[in-house]
């Protein structure tokens, strides 16, 4: 299994909550360097963000396919506003939306429903399958590292994931082993 991280958006290279946006100029430039260094066999699953779809796209992958247990977390009425405004805004809403996985004062979705959906994604993949590769938000291959590794919820914040990285899973559901953050 590898997860790919989306090529940089505008959202986030201003740390904004994810809008659905396209990627930005440099961003599609980037993955437009980077076509070619993947090979995937059969239908590529992708996060239903414009991001995703594109970047799989540009990188040559095969038959992009919507996938939306890999979705990125959704963020309610924080969509598209920035971390700082946010903090501004409802600094008691965010903190405990950071410090409680169960929390989701944006009305969106909380952490642990994230972390959840993805982890049920990852048991459902055959065994004996050929590789997985998929295209994905950022707190997706978060959340896939945080049940890889058996680690707590909270300790989704403490990873970072940075643009057009691999993020590889090897064993299977039960017993995964990470190699993170490769670049393509």
């Amino acid at each position: 299994m590898t997860l790919i991280s989306a090529a940089m958006s505008e959202a986030a290279r201003q740390a904004r909550f994810d809008d659905g946006g396209p990627l930005d100029a440099l961003g599609l430039r980037a993955a437009e360097a980077a076509a070619g260094t993947l090979r995937a066999d059969g239908p590529t699953p992708v996060a239903p963000s414009p991001r995703c779809r594109r970047t799989a796209q540009v990188l040559g992958l095969p038959s992009p396919v919507d996938e939306p247990a890999l979705a990125g977390c959704d963020s309610g009425r924080w969509r598209g506003r920035t971390l700082d405004e946010v903090a501004a805004a409802e600094p008691e809403a965010l903190a405990r939306w950071l410090a409680d996985p169960a929390a989701a004062p944006h009305g969106g979705e909380p952490l642990q429903a994230l972390l959840d959906r993805v982890a049920g994604w990852l048991a459902a993949l055959p065994g004996d399958g050929p590789p997985v590769t998929a295209v994905v938000e950022p707190d997706t291959v978060r959340a896939a590292a945080v049940h890889a590794l058996g680690a707590p919820a909270t300790a989704f914040w403490r990873l970072d994931v940075r643009p057009l990285t691999a993020t590889h899973l090897t064993g299977r559901a039960g017993r995964w082993n990470l190699r993170c953050g490769e670049p393509l």
